[in-house]
């Protein structure tokens, strides 16, 4: 290995270059900017702090035996992002609270029915104005032969 490197020879695994790029992004700041945050935020030495990784895709799809790896991943696969991102969560300051649903939405078949009033065989909502009861009251004297105008 004197003076010589083959392609095919590794002389750092990819543990040790992946660990040198962490420390380099480190060494940017970034963990000044990170202490800065958590103490802005009032965080304490013994909250339970969660380090995830967001912006990542899961395969749900079981493939068939010859599919095409370009396109298809194998179940389970993991795929980061571009744009992945980390995230850093403090569980013990958010307690899970579910959603209380609304008490105020009614479902739509829940709802009252609209009052009605029953004319002549015929139900008519009473927020209609007057003139559709009149002439629902109308329809039921002229099918009855009652004669309502000659007064």
């Amino acid at each position: 290995m004197i003076g010589n490197l083959e392609p095919e020879e590794s002389v750092m695994g990819d543990n040790v270059i992946s660990s040198r790029k962490a420390i380099a992004v480190c060494n940017q700041g970034v963990v000044q900017q990170l202490y800065d945050v958590i103490a802005k935020l009032g965080w304490d030495c013994y909250d339970d702090v969660m380090v995830e990784i967001g912006g990542t895709q899961v395969s749900g799809i079981h493939q068939p035996e010859n599919y095409n790896k370009k396109w298809g991943a194998p179940y389970g696969a993991r795929k980061y992002n571009k744009d992945a991102f980390i995230v850093i969560k403090n569980r013990t300051r958010s307690p899970f609270d579910p959603s209380k649903p609304n008490p105020d939405l009614v479902a739509y078949h829940l709802k009252p029915e609209v009052p009605t009033i029953e004319v002549a065989d015929q139900k008519i909502a009473i927020q209609q104005d007057e003139e559709a009861i009149r002439a629902a009251i109308k329809k039921s004297d002229d099918e009855k032969g009652y004669d309502t105008y000659s007064k």
